[in-house]
């Protein structure tokens, strides 16, 4: 389902891509570089998912998860605080399948499990009075690689080609940036990833291909109804950007796999 909310004035800045709704709930294609909500870490920002999916659908939406700012996909709001507190319970029970899309450095083998845990990584404002202490969480995420592609183009000093693979990142828990800080864990970088990326890498593809985004893309979420008890498979199409890398490379086929 698709829907448009547009603004006579500000055209498609205020448009939202809506990808399922119900009576209960809402999700949305959320595109990279929107926040979720309101933050004050975030002052001069104007837009916000939750605020255009709440005027798209005309009435108050809770959220139930969370995208890293840069990231793309699947974001699912519910429209009652019932409704959020089950959902969000499903989340923590880890009854909902979250996969995402991700371009990253290297050759990865066809498939694995990182099972690293994460320490608390406060930010300077947000978190200035979290305790520090906190002991490592569980992090696991389970990949799959679906495509690989060499490049005649010496991006390190090292080799004179470089390698990228096109990665299914299947995360089973939730943890503050946990595909972004496992891939580096990993030494094979999500591209575009300026926190926790390899900055040579970000600008190659900055340059050669004109894409300046993070390439992570929460491709699917999969969940039984809160209310109805169906199984919903919600799935958010990749962007423009996304596109030119994957018909650049000849992906497209392989993404559906």
């Amino acid at each position: 389902m698709g829907t448009e909310n547009m603004d006579i004035e500000s055209g498609t800045a205020n448009q939202v891509e809506i990808i399922y709704e119900d009576e209960f709930l809402v999700a949305i294609n959320k595109e990279a570089g929107l926040l979720v909500h309101r933050s004050w870490l975030d002052k001069g920002e104007t837009r916000f998912a939750m605020q255009l999916t709440r005027d798209a659908v005309g009435c108050h939406v809770f959220p139930v998860h969370r995208l890293d700012k840069p990231t793309s996909g699947v974001l699912l709001f519910a429209k009652s605080s019932a409704v959020a507190r089950s959902l969000t319970e499903a989340f923590t029970e880890h009854k909902v399948t979250k996969q995402y899309l991700a371009v990253v450095r290297g050759f990865m083998p066809e498939q694995g499990t990182v099972d690293y845990a994460l320490s608390f990584k406060p930010d300077a404002i947000a978190d200035k009075f979290a305790n520090l202490d906190k002991p490592a969480q569980e992090a696991v995420t389970h990949w799959r690689r679906l495509a690989q592609i060499e490049l005649p183009f010496a991006v390190s000093k090292k080799h004179d080609t470089t390698r990228y693979s096109l990665m299914r990142l299947t995360p089973e828990t939730g943890r503050k940036h946990q595909l972004r800080r496992h891939m580096r864990h990993l030494f094979h970088h999500i591209v575009g990833d300026t926190s926790h990326g390899d900055g040579r890498h970000n600008r190659f593809f900055r340059t050669q291909y004109d894409c300046a985004r993070m390439l992570l893309h929460a491709q699917t979420l999969a969940l039984s109804h809160p209310v109805t008890g169906e199984p919903l498979l919600l799935t958010a199409k990749l962007d423009d950007q996304w596109m030119r890398i994957m018909e650049e490379f000849s992906w497209v086929e392989s993404a559906k796999n």
